[in-house]
């Protein structure tokens, strides 16, 4: 008894979904395995000297620590204050990606603008990945206050379209990958919030007209140097859909480390290809894990994937504030579209792009967005329990 009451003590910091703060909590202590095997080819490439596979690992859990952090004061946070925070955040937003195009950044000669550096702290950050949530919230607020009014492109141009191809347009150039799914998210949460489907059909085309615009200007008229991202592009995709050109290196790569996996695996650690995988402790970590785990285990990390949708979408249908539901969807569905995006790149399903695995790849500002989006779920399925424990002392009393 005493330890059950001790155990009630420290869970009753933990707000929320406990199903989600459950496999949230095992895909972080799973992810240790694989990026901790995976840093060798860190440590062989951009290793200094006494850099040790140990102090990649140390790194990702600082960066776990503070990712739990963020998640567990995120928690308590009421959901009235990200609707009035979206407002405020856009212009800020607007502010970070003009700044992070301007600096004109290059790493290994590759176009890096994706980056924002702070010369005194040194710090860099992704700003696309921020500017993706603030949206998704914004678009949420929006779509809950205009819930019982007639919506068309004309009268929502302005207060949504204009934010939605602004902030997109701003990420397209230098994270083309990221501006694609970050504008897919956006138009499923205005097809569920219910936005005309003409207009959501009108919102693609423009999409698809405006990025085709650029890019075939860029070929056409703008900088000639390969580095260029349209270039880049251009070749991922090439290769993608001619079956009769050579594959690149990474998805040849990634496909041997599949195969050489097979059913169950060759073990923890004992990846051949982890030494050979550019991008193995992040965009390719899926591979590692398949190599080492097998099929069985990257099926298993694909279903703890799908059960945080499920999750998720109970969550949002529970609630009982429109704002709450198109909240929680808001930023719980790009992180399941990042999910599966990242597994149908390894598996060669999807052109290599350049996301990360949630929760399991290495890295600093996406994993702590993650973590910020979940703490959002959380916070809004606390008003589920808590009206279900008040229920149950009001039943108990009487």
């Amino acid at each position: 008894m005493k330890k059950k009451d001790e155990r009630n003590r420290y869970f009753k910091y933990l707000k929320g979904d406990k199903y989600l703060w459950a496999f949230i909590s095992l895909l972080a202590v799973f992810s240790f395995l694989p990026v901790y095997s995976a840093s060798t080819n860190l440590v062989s490439t951009y290793g200094e000297t006494n850099t040790t596979a140990f102090s990649y690992l140390l790194k990702h859990a600082l960066f776990l620590l503070v990712g739990f952090c963020i998640l567990f004061f995120t928690q308590f946070i009421d959901y009235k204050y990200f609707y009035r925070m979206s407002v405020f955040s856009i212009p800020i937003v607007f502010i970070l990606l003009i700044f992070t195009i301007i600096q004109e950044k290059e790493l290994d000669g590759v176009n890096a603008s994706r980056w924002l550096h702070i010369p005194f702290i040194n710090i860099s950050f992704q700003t696309s990945s921020i500017a993706g949530l603030v949206l998704f919230i914004y678009c949420a607020r929006y779509l809950a206050k205009k819930n019982k009014e007639n919506i068309s492109i004309i009268n929502s141009f302005f207060p949504l379209l204009f934010p939605i191809f602004f902030i997109v347009g701003l990420i397209f150039p230098a994270n083309g990958s990221t501006a694609i799914i970050v504008f897919i998210s956006v138009l499923i949460l205005l097809f569920i919030g219910g936005y005309p489907l003409k207009g959501i059909i009108m919102i693609s085309l423009m999409g698809i007209l405006f990025s085709g615009i650029y890019v075939f200007s860029v070929i056409k008229w703008g900088d000639k140097n390969p580095a260029n991202r349209v270039y880049t592009w251009k070749s991922r995709i090439e290769k993608f859909f001619n079956h009769g050109s050579e594959e690149s290196y990474q998805m040849k790569q990634s496909k041997n480390a599949i195969v050489l996996g097979n059913k169950f695996g060759r073990g923890p650690g004992k990846s051949v290809l982890k030494a050979f995988l550019p991008q193995s402790s992040s965009d390719f970590i899926y591979s590692i894990i398949i190599e080492e785990y097998g099929s069985f285990g990257g099926m298993i990390l694909l279903f703890i994937y799908l059960l945080i949708l499920l999750r998720i979408m109970i969550i949002a249908t529970k609630v009982k504030n429109h704002f709450c539901s198109l909240l929680v969807l808001a930023v719980g569905l790009p992180i399941i579209n990042q999910a599966l995006i990242n597994m149908g790149i390894a598996v060669g399903l999807f052109p290599v792009t350049g996301q990360t695995l949630p929760l399991i790849s290495a890295g600093g500002t996406s994993m702590w967005v993650t973590f910020f989006s979940f703490g959002i779920i959380l916070s809004v399925s606390r008003i589920i329990y808590e009206k279900k424990n008040s229920t149950d002392k009001i039943v108990t009393n009487s």
